[in-house]
């Protein structure tokens, strides 16, 4: 399979200006912006110096930075336990760590990243925009695994044609007041969730379950940042996925509305979807499930290409496996010929 540019890619959205062109990224998307942030090295270091010795004995243990990979081999204990009869306040323990894993990620995320917005300088911001409106101009989606705000900030900053799903409802329709006393709901998911073109697959900082609703931070007088902080200190966590494997990942998503929907639309891509910074590692097979089930959609609305950005050789050894995984053209691209960030 031959390398391509990603000039080479533009000009295939060109040729098929009819068909949508949608983009799914991983965490390679935040890395090429601050790799001393957003990989798990950097999210690892944050961990090891807080001094937690549980974790920290994990982390040496299992021999990893990846946390994914260390709540992988918990989940694996624990379920021995359970087939070996192991004591129950031992499981508990296990549990427990696992629980503590996933608290520090979230910790760890929130902690290291820019302060806001306008962290990211005009010129990388200017780069992403015009990457992002190739995608959102074809009519396609943008999917994305990522946590961090870096996303949402450059759509906001600039004034994308996207829809997250997110909008206020009304809180007393039926009042006939004057338009400055009509009161609304925060940012609520469902039922504003026609049209949406952007979708957090594994949740996202600014997102939180309530119980009864799936709703989005907002910025209020603070930095959205300051906002979430204090949101979790409230005792409310993020809607984050964070299971080891594919299957752990797919129950959470099944078991929320706003991630199944995303889930969904990504098994229902159509037209073409180009990838960037995403590895398609054994971790993420619910990823590639949904794909092959938006290959085998009718003719009409099938997926039927990809391109997938690549940085390494492992990277493009992987791309070949997945050609023959795949029921549609499979191609690749270098992804640093992107310029995503200038």
């Amino acid at each position: 399979m031959d390398k391509l540019t990603f000039a080479d890619v533009t000009d295939a959205m060109m040729k098929n200006a009819s068909r949508p062109f949608s983009l799914l990224l991983g965490n390679g998307f935040s890395m090429s912006y601050a790799p001393d942030i957003f990989s798990y090295n950097a999210l690892h270091g944050f961990v090891y110096k807080t001094g937690d010795p549980l974790l920290n004995a994990l982390f040496k243990i299992i021999d990893t930075h990846d946390f994914e990979r260390v709540m992988q081999q918990l989940d694996t204990f624990a379920a021995l336990g359970d087939a070996l009869g192991i004591d129950a306040a031992l499981k508990q323990r296990i549990l427990a760590a696992r629980d503590t894993l996933q608290k520090s990620l979230i910790d760890a995320v929130k902690a290291l990243h820019p302060e806001h917005v306008y962290t990211i300088p005009e010129a990388k911001c200017a780069a992403c925009v015009k990457f992002l409106r190739l995608f959102l101009n074809s009519n396609g989606s943008l999917f994305t695994t990522n946590y961090d705000l870096l996303l949402y900030w450059v759509l906001m900053r600039g004034a994308l044609p996207s829809i997250d799903g997110f909008g206020r409802d009304r809180l007393n329709p039926d009042e006939d007041v004057p338009p400055n006393e009509i009161e609304y709901s925060e940012l609520r998911w469902g039922r504003n969730a026609s049209g949406q073109n952007v979708h957090y697959v594994h949740g996202a900082l600014p997102l939180f379950d309530t119980g009864v609703e799936i709703v989005k931070e907002q910025y209020a007088e603070g930095y959205l940042l300051e906002q979430i902080t204090q949101r979790i200190a409230e005792g409310d966590y993020p809607v984050f996925v964070t299971a080891g494997d594919a299957n752990q990942k797919l129950t959470h998503i099944r078991h929320n509305p706003y991630l199944q929907n995303s889930y969904e639309a990504l098994a229902s891509t159509k037209g073409s979807l180009v990838t960037f910074g995403f590895n398609f590692g054994v971790q993420d097979g619910h990823i590639l499930s949904a794909l092959q089930r938006a290959a085998k959609q009718a003719k009409s609305n099938r997926l039927w290409s990809i391109y997938i950005g690549v940085y390494s050789d492992d990277d493009m050894a992987r791309a070949e496996q997945l050609a023959s995984m795949l029921k549609c053209k499979v191609h690749m691209f270098d992804s640093k010929s992107a310029g995503l960030w200038g």
